[in-house]
């Protein structure tokens, strides 16, 4: 699995782009603007896109899925409940798909599981492939995301950052915004993270 990280836009969103490197099938989580950044990447590497992953439904992680999907052909997939009409809700063209709690997407090889993780926003997921977790705005290095917005959470957010604390082992953590970090990392030294155990 290569895991190709493109900070898009004025806040920098993480977008990341996951191949299989055995049969180049890959998947594009958060593609949030500068679509010809993420399109030339894809075609520079003779990559196929399959999917377009959303874990939420902020302007600043979908603003380019429309572009990408209809260049590549991959549909949109995200959580129904960040779905409507809004600045901080997707307005989903036809032909997007919705997942939920459990959904296992494979693209090429690689096994990609839905984990439900509201509270940034009412339908904000996680992602995880094999030892990787994608975050969204759930989980940062050392913070987590904000409850504000509307939609927003704390004590939803909280059981969300439990929900990724109690996964066994230690992860690799990639979240929408910032640097990668791991879940031990996580546990040990994220206030937010300990806050939610109780600790």
């Amino acid at each position: 699995m290569l895991i190709k990280t493109l900070p898009v836009g004025q806040l920098e969103a993480n977008c990341y782009v996951v191949t299989d490197e055995n049969t180049l099938d890959c998947a594009v989580i958060d593609p949030g603007d500068e679509s010809n950044a993420i399109l030339d990447y894809i075609e520079d590497n003779k990559l196929k896109a399959r999917a377009v992953f959303l874990t939420h439904g902020h302007f600043d992680h979908v603003g380019a899925a429309e572009t990408v999907s209809e260049e590549t052909g991959a549909p949109v997939y995200i959580n129904a409940a960040d779905v409507g009409e809004g600045e901080y809700l997707y307005d989903a063209p036809e032909g997007t798909k919705f997942y939920s709690d459990g959904d296992v997407i494979e693209i090429g090889s690689l096994r990609f599981r839905v984990l439900e993780t509201p509270g940034h926003s009412a339908g904000s997921v996680t992602l995880r492939c094999e030892d990787a977790l994608f975050t969204g705005d759930t989980l940062f290095r050392g913070s987590c995301g904000r409850t504000d917005l509307p939609g927003g959470d704390f004590d939803r957010l909280m059981a969300s950052l439990a929900r990724l604390a109690d996964i066994p082992g230690d992860l690799e953590v990639y979240p929408g915004h910032m640097g990668p970090s791991s879940l031990a990392v996580e546990r040990a030294y994220n206030r937010y993270v300990r806050y939610a155990k109780g600790q």
